[in-house]
């Protein structure tokens, strides 16, 4: 164990459930070496419950028992723990050890953008600067015309129109998609270190970080490029038989082969949804970091997913409020202003437009993709707690008392 990434080795303890060597809780104390056919050594007289009295015969009454730690008497700090209630968890960093809830899975991301604020925004604010310049680039120079779609046209040419707007859509969509992948991938890189260091409460200056993620990037890389590809693949299979008939049965079947592909890539980008973080932290393979993912996924996909689409509604709406804004005023200063979008040729933006909303653009990412980043690597912890005992290997680096020192031979990180 150390301060890297590599926590753990992944398999450290089963995913799929309570299997052979995994301690289970112990027997009572009274049937040890109790037969199960033996008599009771009880008396059947026994007074009516709950009708137990304070001894009547004269003299001194016994002191009560003093309470063990955690079992009724003050806990570590001086915290009062009852019966049955577990002392506090241990929280050295961001989050506490142990299994998390979906407010602190959310106030860990927001937390860490807190604590290492100069890291964060230093590393997202160049990414997004960056990108969105060439995205500004592209917009103004590189976009094709959109494509008219003719409102009496029969379903055949419907169809074909369609067909042609969704290709020059997604000409016009690819190279901001490649500019924003790749933007991605470095912020995603780096605010993993920093996210993982925050876990354990230690510090990581931006060089560190750089440093700790740099090796992974072609891999990182590999896989950022593999799942849209793969998303993309699945929604060609199932538009591809209704393209092929055409007419108005083809127009049905393109709808409903393209809904059957949707649904699945959401189950499949949910699955593979851990993959970056156990391709960072674990020093996997991009085929081993997705059935890693896959792995921890499984048993509580809906679970993962609603904090994922909760997560995905959260920064829109901070999206929206930052970037409604700046759009306004950029209209305004355009020329056209609103009304333009209502015009008979449509708005034509020029530079202070693409200019102003880039501004907004950049600043609702430097806080939206750190929360986003930071929810998917808590999600991973969060599994990996629940499943492998993580927290136990945590409180043991970031050195708590009562968890042991760091393992011997544990310098370099595993995985």
């Amino acid at each position: 164990m150390n301060d890297t990434p590599g926590w753990a080795s992944p398999g450290s303890a089963p995913s799929d459930g309570q299997e052979a060597g995994v301690p289970r809780p112990a027997e009572p104390a009274d049937d040890i070496g109790t037969p199960p056919d033996s008599p009771s050594k009880w008396s059947k007289t026994q007074p009516p419950a709950g009708q137990w009295s304070a001894p009547s015969a004269p003299g001194p009454v016994p002191p009560a028992p003093r309470s063990a730690p955690g079992w009724g008497g003050p806990g570590p700090g001086g915290r009062h723990s009852g019966w049955g209630q577990p002392p506090a968890a241990a929280k050295p960093g961001v989050i506490p050890l142990r299994p998390l809830g979906v407010g602190e899975i959310l106030d860990g991301a927001v937390s860490t953008l807190r604590a290492h604020w100069r890291t964060v925004l230093g590393v997202t604010i160049v990414v997004a600067v960056i990108s969105q310049i060439g995205d500004i680039l592209v917009q103004r120079y590189l976009l094709p015309e959109p494509v008219d779609i003719d409102p009496n046209a029969s379903p055949t040419e419907a169809l074909n129109q369609a067909v042609d707007a969704m290709q020059s859509s997604l000409i016009a969509l690819a190279p901001s998609l490649l500019i924003t992948i790749i933007g991605t991938l470095f912020t995603t890189a780096v605010l993993t270190v920093v996210i993982s260091r925050s876990v354990l409460g230690r510090s990581v200056t931006l060089s560190d970080a750089w440093a700790e993620a740099r090796p992974r990037l072609l891999q990182l890389l590999g896989l950022t490029l593999l799942l849209p590809v793969m998303g993309a693949l699945v929604v060609m299979v199932g538009i591809l038989p209704g393209l092929l008939i055409g007419s108005g049965a083809g127009i049905a079947l393109t709808m409903l082969g393209g809904l059957a592909a949707l649904v699945l890539v959401i189950w499949l980008m949910v699955s593979f949804s851990l993959a970056s973080p156990a391709l960072m932290l674990e020093r996997q393979g991009i085929v081993a970091s997705l059935r890693r993912s896959a792995k921890l996924v499984k048993g509580t996909w809906w679970r993962i997913f609603g904090i994922l689409l909760l997560t995905m509604l959260l920064t829109f709406v901070v999206s929206m409020i930052i970037a409604v804004p700046f759009s306004l005023v950029a209209m305004a200063v355009d020329g056209e202003g609103v009304s333009g979008l209502f015009s008979d040729s449509g708005p034509d933006f020029g530079w202070p437009f693409l200019i102003i909303t880039g501004i907004g653009t950049v600043i609702s990412t430097s806080i939206t993709l750190p929360i986003s980043a930071g929810v998917s690597v808590l999600l991973y912890v969060d599994q990996r707690i629940r499943r492998e005992a993580l927290d136990l290997e945590l409180a043991r680096a970031a050195g708590v008392p009562g968890y042991g020192s760091e393992r011997p031979g544990n310098d370099a990180p595993r995985g």
